[in-house]
């Protein structure tokens, strides 16, 4: 069997995993925080027919070897953590991330799982949470005189509210994390990611502090997904799956060829 017809399959498969990661980027165009993630590739392993500096008569070699290579496969998806554009939205729970670093979210089953949606509510409780109702840590609660507009965000974490008829009181510390290696997260959905062995520890600071971002206040995130660029890679991953099609087409005209031969 002719090993086109194996290694353009391969191409046709990986085009197929590429074309769902621009699809997948382009669905969330307008995903508060999303980071686009990019589809890597690697050579498959290769059939040696001759060695590299092997004998080719008496006192010679060959200089080059032959090998005849066996496809691709999708090595990685590499999650790009740039800093995406910050949007008004004057709300005053909305806090958006400028510079490096996550917000801690509680899970219900008492895990921490990290975000850069800064998209934030207030329960029945008055607590704040996320749009799913995972509480910020660290908790923050406001005053149950206290107004929504009267809560302030500071650029270093620091959240305050005014009771009616008191002052402006603090009432909590928004801290943020970052990684060694933000690309190794676990992707949980919910906009949320989770630590793991490939990410390294988590490093907690204030906003401001040791490399990590400010916040700020009536803002939110937006997806670092470029539209134009991702039809881009769309139409590239088009023509490459069209000319693997048509490499197992023309391996095929050629067996056909082969078992004509007789005839």
């Amino acid at each position: 069997m002719m090993r086109s017809l194996w290694s353009a399959a391969s191409g046709m498969i990986a085009q197929q995993k590429n074309m769902d990661v621009v699809a997948h980027n382009l669905a969330n165009v307008n995903t508060y925080g999303n980071k686009k993630v990019r589809a890597e590739f690697q050579d498959l392993i290769y059939q040696t027919l001759r060695d590299a500096g092997g004998t080719s008569g008496n006192g010679t070699e060959y200089p080059q070897g032959l090998q005849i290579g066996l496809g691709v496969r999708v090595a990685a998806t590499n999650r790009i953590f740039v800093q995406g554009p910050l949007q008004t939205t004057d709300r005053p729970t909305d806090v958006g991330i400028q510079g490096e670093g996550f917000f801690q979210i509680q899970l219900p089953n008492g895990d921490t799982a990290y975000t850069r949606d800064g998209s934030f509510k207030l329960d029945s409780q008055r607590r704040l949470v996320t749009s799913d109702g995972y509480l910020v840590q660290p908790n923050i609660t406001l005053d149950e005189n206290a107004t929504l507009d009267s809560v302030v965000i500071s650029y270093d974490g620091r959240v305050s509210d005014t009771p009616a008829g008191g002052q402006q009181t603090e009432i909590g510390q928004i801290t943020i994390v970052r990684f060694i290696n933000p690309e190794g997260l676990y992707a949980y959905g919910k906009n949320l990611f989770l630590e793991t062995a490939a990410s390294g520890a988590p490093i907690e600071s204030e906003p401001g502090t040791d490399g990590a971002g400010v916040l700020t206040q009536g803002t939110l995130e937006m997806s670092s997904v470029q539209i134009v660029e991702e039809m881009v890679n769309m139409i590239v991953a088009q023509r490459a799956y069209e000319s693997n099609s048509k490499a197992i087409t023309t391996s095929d005209s050629m067996l056909e060829i082969a078992n004509g031969v007789k005839r």
